[in-house]
């Protein structure tokens, strides 16, 4: 867990950081607009995957990615990328001096360039020669080559941010930047460009910041968690352990629940169905056209589990996990509460009315079988 404390660090200990991101803020807005909002953040995020930074609206995240960014500079402020010093006490890269790569809301193509125009334009630009084959992987990587000589006005939206995103890494940033990237973008055009993001995550060794305030957005992409409230850091972790916090701001409404990694090793074509095993808990999950060995993320919501105090052969429900009861907490309906659950390796959520709990004398270790009604892949 990260701190906030914003004079506990001092200038040697960040100079040796050589490996992962270490980022630490303190910014007062003193105009009238952001008039008593503050960034305090001291946190060390991952080398190598995707960070997604989440919060509501005004919770600090796109304020700190500028600043990592250099777009603001804060009255304190240090950030170290894998040892290269880009902020400290004495030292302040520009902008254009920093090797990061920044994706906006709005693609922000020349409108008057191709799709080609545009990459042709941002590699002249870095003055960094291409790497053999480089160009033809990331083309292939965001799927344009057919829109490669289309003006960017003839662009769809989601084409525009693939675009955009390429753009960004045949620059060849250390550090690619991506604030709400699909935020404008309707839902049709997201699913579009979900997948192509997913890819990028799982290809990309290049350290990727995402903010976003989407809840699926970050079931989806996430390798890991910040959660920003109020210009702090609320929590931060591995993306199926910051789900699996019963407190976790992420867990509003129907939509409490956990994410589970797992792979596809049998598949059922009678039945159209597919086995996934996810660290010693098989799943039976619908058949969507996945393929044997896939690796996938399953969404199991607090309100599609059930517990009993007895195992039954004869249930519609496939799926049922021996579990002990780790926490109970209450649910913001008051009717209702949230019960911690312990599998084999891995964490589950059950919604309940406080009927059941009593009705079940659940507490903290009792031994019970979970029910779980329906497994969701994350798509």
């Amino acid at each position: 867990m990260p701190t906030n404390n914003t004079t506990t660090e001092n200038t040697e200990s960040i100079e040796n950081t050589e490996k992962g991101l270490y980022a630490r803020f303190h910014l007062q807005h003193s105009n009238t607009k952001s008039s008593g909002f503050a960034l305090n953040v001291d946190l060390t995020l991952p080398e190598s995957g995707l960070t997604a930074i989440f919060g509501q609206s005004g919770s600090g995240k796109t304020t700190l990615l500028r600043c990592i960014a250099g777009l603001e500079r804060a009255q304190q402020g240090h950030f170290v990328m894998k040892g290269e010093i880009w902020q400290s006490d004495t030292i302040f890269l520009p902008t254009h001096k920093r090797p990061l790569g920044y994706v906006f809301q709005e693609s922000s193509l020349f409108t008057h360039l191709t799709a080609k125009g545009n990459l042709d334009y941002a590699i002249k630009r870095s003055g960094i020669p291409l790497p053999a084959n480089l160009y033809e992987q990331v083309i292939d990587l965001m799927g344009i080559e057919s829109v490669l000589t289309n003006n960017s006005q003839q662009l769809s939206g989601g084409e525009k941010q693939r675009v955009a995103i390429a753009r960004a890494l045949l620059i060849q940033p250390k550090l690619l930047l991506m604030d709400e990237p699909l935020a404008s973008l309707d839902n049709a055009r997201k699913q579009e460009i979900l997948p192509y993001l997913e890819k990028l995550r799982s290809t990309l060794k290049t350290p990727i910041l995402y903010v976003s305030h989407s809840v699926e957005e970050v079931m989806r992409l996430a390798d890991h968690v910040v959660l920003m409230q109020d210009g702090k850091v609320a929590t931060q972790g591995h993306v199926e352990e910051v789900f699996s916090q019963l407190k976790s701001p992420l867990l509003v409404n129907n939509d409490t629940g956990v994410i589970w990694q797992g792979k596809i090793i049998e598949q059922d074509n009678k039945w159209h169905l597919s086995k996934v095993s996810c660290a010693g808990s098989d799943l039976w999950i619908r058949n969507n056209g996945d393929t044997l060995g896939q690796n996938v993320r399953v969404r199991i919501l607090a309100t599609d589990v059930s517990l009993t105090l007895t195992y039954h052969e004869d249930s519609s429900i496939l799926n049922r996990l021996p579990v002990k009861v780790l926490e109970i907490v209450a649910d913001k309906d008051p009717a209702m509460a949230l019960v911690r659950l312990q599998t084999e390796q891995n964490t589950l959520i059950a919604r309940l009315t406080y009927r059941s709990v009593e009705h079940l004398a659940l507490a903290e270790g009792k031994a019970l079988w979970a029910q779980i009604k329906s497994v969701a892949l994350v798509r």
